[in-house]
């Protein structure tokens, strides 16, 4: 599980560094990385390194410092470097360092013309310090960048803890960061590029922020043993769908039976239609009908009428694990009473995309989206996991964790109720519902990269890569 940490936690850490650190050893060993990183991607842009040539926008930081040092160390292995200054004020060392190597210092006015000549650009212009979008120099200066852009630590433009963006920004190729992840590298992937992190040596621990690696979902997710039955790999009971919305019903009982639960009961009237797409799911009209379950996952499609209230109220007053979802989110916000069945130590998780959270909260996310699923949490007590482009999922006691997706192919639909299912499965075997949530977000990102591999993505071909995510995610235990 990856750690992510605010900017004021590692301001914090390199702090602690720099009181135990030689003057300046810190910005080396992260311009060294930086170097490294840049031949890198020169090689794989260009096919040499040497002769290359790299432009430095430079702003008056760390930042640009780490950019200049960078340059130093570039030009010792042959590229032609070209630093635009950009701030009132430059790194003194290593705008002295890269002069030494013979690296070319230019104003702002002078920038166009070399930027244009550029095999790689390397944004050093602000640093975790600055907020707001680009100032209008930077700004038309990286509009002409053609060449593929390496940030320094995050983008420019990008706020660092929310990963938000009011205006221009810098969009890296990759993103090469220091001693520890920060929230913009998991909240903003399509502005950062593929993020690399280079240690420092800085000390971090109890992470602000958590992201389940593959390693981390094959370790939790359930599978079953030689002496486990039905019951033991959990049962779970599916409250979705209606005459009008059957499919919604198809997609959330096939993803609870893809995803390996011991015995999936799907309850509502689209019964016919969920038997005859998955006959071993045992269907009955009403969710007092349905027998023994586990869990729940209920919403999608039920409609939020007098009848979808009573579906709702009911499996909340069941002292079983909950997954409320689409519909079900509606009736809660609207009809907040229904949780008056609900006893409070009873799981919960809610998910909600961000009009439902409007209507949960009474507001809009924003662009603070982890602090607003936290605040959900503690609202509802609650579990709130919020699609989105990058998932975040919320408990009540302040645990958080993100999930980065693998493209936009979960942007269909339907795609919600295959998560619902999903996430009850996990729920029935068990699982922490923190956990279910932030495991359920990972695989529902990896069937859509899966899926969207063979055809256009449709949430039916999300049901039918689960099997093959799952053995993916196996075949690292095995």
């Amino acid at each position: 599980m990856q750690g992510i940490w605010t900017t004021e936690r590692i301001r914090e850490a390199e702090a602690r560094a720099f009181a135990v650190t030689p003057d300046g050893e810190l910005m080396r060993r992260a311009s060294f990385g930086l170097s490294v990183q840049i031949a890198d991607l020169l090689e794989d842009h260009t096919g040499a390194v040497s002769g290359r040539r790299v432009v430095l926008l430079v702003g008056s930081g760390d930042n640009g410092g780490d950019a200049l040092w960078a340059g130093a160390f570039l030009r010792k292995r042959g590229v032609a470097v070209t630093a635009v200054l950009l701030g009132s004020r430059t790194h003194e060392a290593g705008l002295a360092a890269l002069k030494r190597a013979g690296g070319r210092v230019v104003p702002i006015a002078d920038g166009p013309q070399w930027i244009a000549k550029a095999d790689v650009v390397v944004d050093g212009i602000v640093g975790i310090s600055g907020t707001g979008a680009l100032r209008p120099d930077a700004a038309r200066l990286v509009s002409l960048v053609e060449a593929p852009i390496v940030a320094v630590d995050l983008p420019s433009g990008v706020d660092p803890d929310t990963g938000a963006v009011d205006g221009p920004a810098v969009r890296a190729t990759r993103t090469v960061t220091f001693g520890a992840l920060k929230p913009v590298h998991a909240l903003a992937p399509s502005w950062c590029g593929e993020v690399v992190l280079v240690d420092i040596g800085l000390e971090l621990t109890d992470p602000d922020l958590h992201r389940l690696d593959i390693v981390d979902v094959a370790a939790a997710w359930p599978v079953p043993g030689p002496d486990d039955d039905k019951y033991s790999q959990g049962v779970v009971g599916v409250a979705a769908g209606s005459a009008t919305y059957p499919g919604a019903a198809v997609l959330t009982a096939g993803a609870a039976v893809r995803a390996t639960a011991g015995m999936v009961r799907y309850a509502g009237h689209a019964a016919d239609v969920v038997r005859a797409q998955w006959p071993e799911v045992i269907a009955t009209g009403t969710v007092a009908d349905a027998g023994r379950v586990q869990a729940w996952a209920v919403g999608p499609g039920i409609g939020t009428g007098s009848e979808g209230r009573d579906i709702v109220r009911y499996v909340l007053g069941q002292g079983l694990p909950v997954c409320a979802d689409a519909d079900a989110t509606t009736i809660i916000a609207k009809s907040p009473e229904v949780l008056d069945a609900r006893d409070p130590d009873t799981p919960l998780v809610l998910t909600p995309h961000a009009g439902e959270y409007e209507r949960l909260m009474g507001r809009k996310p924003g662009p603070d989206r982890v602090t607003a699923v936290r605040e959900a949490a503690k609202k509802y007590n609650a579990v709130v996991l919020l699609k989105g482009h990058v998932t975040v999922v919320a408990a009540p006691d302040g645990r958080a964790a993100v999930n980065t997706p693998r493209g936009a192919w979960l942007a269909t639909p339907g795609s919600g109720d295959v998560l619902s299912g999903l996430v009850g499965s996990l729920l029935a075997a068990g699982l922490d519902p923190w956990l279910a949530a932030a495991m359920a977000a990972h695989l529902h990102s990896l069937t859509g990269a899966i899926a969207a591999q063979n055809a256009p993505t449709s949430s039916s071909a999300l049901v039918h890569a689960i099997p093959e995510a799952l053995r993916s995610i196996r075949s690292l235990m095995s």
